[in-house]
């Protein structure tokens, strides 16, 4: 097992030279974060389409994003070790090396038409989720309490490029490629790798010195001196806060009830008469509810604490459920709940990103960061998969009333907290 670098091997920092440090990392991590988000966008958009062109079953189709997601949640704890052990620069890029490496395998599984191979590289691929994800947390190691959420969204902001940009340019991205061995349905892959390695490079030349590393060596010593970076480590840290554990619960539902909800409205708008450019622009305004105003939820976090946030979150995404659940043939509404749902879901990852991080000490919180990567891709996996059974045999509004349901432990446990003296600050 590597040992973690000492204290010694980090650049001392002054006071007076950290708010400059934090703004070059957003910086850094906000541009990495713009080039990740165009490479899963890219990727994500066709995954369905090419698992369908390489097993002639459509039936196969969502195991490609399913693989990726997966792939995501596995990956999760590795490069939270990692980082505990070196910081947050070499998980980074490594996560955006598996993600360019796992864009190649796709184009070769789809070039010689295996579907094992196809698999194995949407797995990989969703490494480069796991990147985009974790830079939320580095965002937030050089700054305080005060100013976590801001920090956080930041970066979620930055998200917004990519994944509006991406799907669009994914079919001419796959043009370039004709004429060649590689399939136009692939191609796109190819310009996901580059956008993963650009990140990458991004991050091991610039992100300097490592904002995790930097933080620990401005925090006084863990009595313990020692790093956790073990699952069960994780764990412990959460089973000891009552608040990480309103966290990790606040943003794996919030993720969940999302997924579940909106991987299956493209079905229920197709089903009502909805064209592919009516169905694109519901998801885009999906997808900027999710991004677009990540700022305003980060301000609110700080400004009137992560357990109003967290309430407001259960209450757009109940209203979501409401509006979408309701909303049959009527397709604006439909498109109002979708954008509702991702307001909440923006509101629950930033708030309980920030909550989470604020409850548990420096040591552990890497390991607790990616076990909370971890819960809420793997439920959200889980989530997904099953909502297709859920609207194949009971139909589209009673996906939304489970999804509405599951936000009730978290209500419970917002409440719960916020009635109790010691969280008026949070």
């Amino acid at each position: 097992m590597t040992p973690p670098l000492p204290r010694s091997a980090v650049p001392p920092v002054t006071a007076a030279g950290l708010p400059a440090l934090q703004r070059r990392t957003s910086a850094v991590l906000v541009v990495s974060q713009i080039l990740g988000g165009l490479g899963v966008a890219i990727g994500i958009a066709l995954a369905p389409m090419l698992a369908t062109e390489v097993t002639g079953s459509e039936a196969l189709s969502g195991l490609a994003p399913t693989a990726s997601v997966a792939g995501t949640a596995l990956l999760s704890l590795p490069l939270a070790a990692l980082m505990t052990s070196r910081g947050r620069r070499p998980g980074l890029v490594l996560a955006y090396l598996i993600g360019a490496l796992g864009g190649a395998l796709v184009v070769l599984g789809t070039v010689v038409r295996s579907f094992p191979l196809l698999l194995l590289g949407m797995a990989a691929f969703g490494a480069g989720s796991s990147a985009n994800l974790q830079a939320r947390f580095a965002a937030a190691d050089l700054v305080g309490p005060e100013r976590r959420g801001r920090a956080i969204s930041t970066v979620i902001w930055a998200t917004t490029i990519g994944s509006v940009v991406g799907p669009n340019i994914a079919a001419p991205a796959g043009r370039v490629f004709r004429g060649t061995p590689v399939p136009e349905s692939a191609g796109p892959y190819l310009w996901s790798a580059a956008a993963f390695l650009l990140a990458g490079v991004v991050v091991a030349v610039l992100l300097r010195p490592d904002p995790l590393l930097t933080a620990r060596a401005l925090a006084p010593q863990s009595p313990q001196g020692e790093r956790k970076r073990s699952l069960r480590a994780g764990v412990a840290a959460v089973r000891e806060s009552p608040m990480a554990k309103l966290a990790l619960v606040a943003v794996t539902v919030s993720h969940t009830a999302m997924v579940s909800i909106m991987v299956m409205t493209p079905v229920h708008l197709g089903g009502h008469g909805a064209d592919l450019q009516l169905i694109g622009l519901v998801i885009s305004g999906h997808i900027a509810g999710m991004y677009a105003f990540s700022p305003v939820m980060g301000w609110l976090a700080d400004r009137f604490g992560r357990l109003s946030v967290i309430g407001l979150a259960v209450g757009l995404l109940s209203t979501a459920a409401l509006l979408a659940g309701t909303a049959g043939p009527r397709h604006s509404q439909t498109a109002l709940g979708l954008f509702v749902l991702g307001l909440g879901w923006s509101a629950g990852m930033i708030a309980g990103s920030a909550l989470l991080t604020d409850s548990v000490p420096q040591e552990a919180r890497a390991a607790v960061q990616g076990l909370s990567d971890l819960t809420m891709n793997a439920a959200a996996g889980i989530g997904g998969a099953s909502a297709g059974v859920i609207v194949a045999q009971w139909g589209y509004s009673p996906l939304n009333a489970i999804g509405a349901a599951l936000l009730l432990p978290v209500a419970a446990l917002a409440l719960r907290r916020s009635l109790r003296p010691s969280a008026a600050g949070a």
